[in-house]
């Protein structure tokens, strides 16, 4: 139960970041959430999309280098420790995460964290055995 998203590089100046989303807007492509995290020179923009691959497609058409990667949806309680209680067992477990971006689809509710691990196939089996929920891409966004 692993989610697809799409990265890209993404220079660091006035206007890039609205292309890149008026490209996938044009091709129709809705973005669930996101994630930019910056450098002097360029950016990487993390996207969970509807569709991945019609985004890669988009992206790619504008010029844009980008790559498809699986990542984890965990569920977390949307309350103080929620996050720690599952990076607890995480650490049991031995995987290592190598970065993350979250949001809340409720507030007070639940939050959804997506991580990516150096082993995606191992953690989603590692979580669920520790009774992690771990969301799978049909229902992220169901509405």
């Amino acid at each position: 139960m692993k989610v697809t998203q799409l990265s890209t590089f993404i220079e660091n100046r006035p206007g890039r970041l609205h292309a890149a989303c008026t490209a996938l807007a044009a091709k129709g492509v809705n973005i669930h959430t996101l994630m930019l995290a910056d450098t002097a020179e360029f950016g990487i923009l993390r996207l969970i999309v509807a569709d991945p691959a019609a985004g890669k497609v988009a992206l790619d058409a504008a010029g844009y280098v980008t790559r498809l990667t699986e990542v984890v949806a965990v569920e977390v309680p949307d309350d103080a420790g929620g996050l720690a209680r599952i990076l607890v067992e995480a650490d049991a477990a031995g995987l290592n995460i190598e970065y993350m971006y979250a949001f809340s689809t409720a507030v007070g509710q639940h939050a959804v964290v997506i991580i990516r691990f150096a082993e995606p196939d191992r953690a989603v089996s590692e979580l669920q055995q520790r009774g992690i929920s771990v969301i799978a891409p049909v229902t992220l966004f169901a509405a």
